[in-house]
């Protein structure tokens, strides 16, 4: 019996990838390579030692999906696949649309029709909107995404919780993540952005190495300590061991379960490159401009839950984070390119 990863070929799919096959698991992998390189899948097996069943296919792809039920033994899905730019999901809201969302509801019906009815689904904060107060909690009211990314993951939970209503025989953990950062501590997969990096740690690391003149910070009049936006940095492979603890839930119970993976700590982005610069010895150039819409003064977590239902905690520090990082860009200037 097997466990198929969906998107395993991604940042945080590569890096769950490693922790389930150094935990014993069979793994098997999908991914359409639309933002990721096949040679992350061949450093996973670096790493690991250890070899698994790859099918290029995307997850729209009802004929290539049932061959991968008709030829594997799939007892569980780990559901990473998607898009996940926030600013891009503005500019091309269907595109996100049909691919997240569609996406998953023929993966879903791909599951149901052979029988495979346990799935851990990577969910976000952005599902909490802009009107909770900080630490979010599970049990809190979700809705007033401020952008179609955040919107999707918002309807695939409705649609895995309404699943669950028509069928008790389904068994489902989302999984919130909060900000993912880091890499692998061998160096040899970590966040390889296609073009210009979405997300605030890939584009210092840029910055570091020298493929960008300097870091534009997205406003500093927020109303936090020092005017710059506050988030809950994890360590992808802290994120990685979350799915692993969430397994479990899956063959004990059936039901929705909900949990945040974020490590309770709130850092602001100027903390951040201070952090970096820290722990790399690298300085990082920036320049203050206009805030980003949509974008929220804090956003952190209240991680309680999963360590008290899975015993599961984010163990690494944001030096950590940030040691990692650099090594990763050091060793890989140009991502999976070089």
């Amino acid at each position: 019996m097997s466990i198929l990863i969906t998107g395993g070929a991604g940042f945080i799919g590569s890096h769950t990838c490693v922790e389930f096959l150094n935990a014993g698991y069979d793994i098997v992998v999908l991914d359409n390579y639309s933002n990721s390189s096949p040679k992350s899948l061949d450093r996973v097996s670096e790493i690991t030692g250890k070899k698994f069943p790859f099918y290029n296919c995307d997850i729209r792809d009802r004929a290539g999906l049932d061959k991968i039920f008709e030829k594997e033994n799939i007892e569980a899905v780990i559901h990473f696949a998607g898009l996940k730019a926030v600013g891009e999901s503005c500019r091309k809201p269907l595109e996100y649309y049909e691919n997240n969302i569609g996406g998953t509801v023929n993966l879903l019906e791909c599951m149901r029709d052979h029988g495979c009815k346990k799935i851990v689904f990577s969910s976000s904060a952005t599902v909490y909107g802009s009107e909770n107060k900080c630490p979010f909690k599970e049990d809190m009211k979700v809705g007033g995404t401020t952008n179609p990314y955040g919107t999707t993951k918002l309807y695939i939970e409705t649609i895995l919780k309404d699943l669950y209503t028509s069928d008790n025989e389904w068994s489902v953990v989302l999984l919130r993540y909060f900000n993912p950062i880091g890499a692998h501590e061998s160096g040899k997969i970590g966040e390889a952005p296609n073009g210009i990096p979405n997300n605030l740690m890939p584009y210092i690391s840029q910055v570091a190495i020298g493929k960008r003149d300097h870091l534009s910070v997205f406003g500093n009049n927020y109303p936090t300590p020092d005017g710059t936006g506050v988030r809950d940095y994890i360590h992808v492979v802290d994120l990685a061991i979350g799915h692993l603890k969430a397994v479990p839930v899956l063959f004990k119970q059936t039901g929705v379960e909900v949990f945040n993976l974020g490590t309770g700590k709130g850092v602001s982005v100027l903390e951040l490159v201070h952090a970096f610069e820290e722990a790399t010895g690298v300085k990082i150039p920036y320049e203050i401009v206009d805030p980003r819409p949509g974008d929220i003064a804090y956003c952190y977590a209240d991680a309680s839950k999963a360590l008290n239902v899975l015993g599961w905690k984010a163990e690494r520090d944001i030096y950590k984070m940030c040691e990692d990082t650099w090594r990763w860009q050091k060793n890989n200037p140009n991502g999976y390119d070089d």
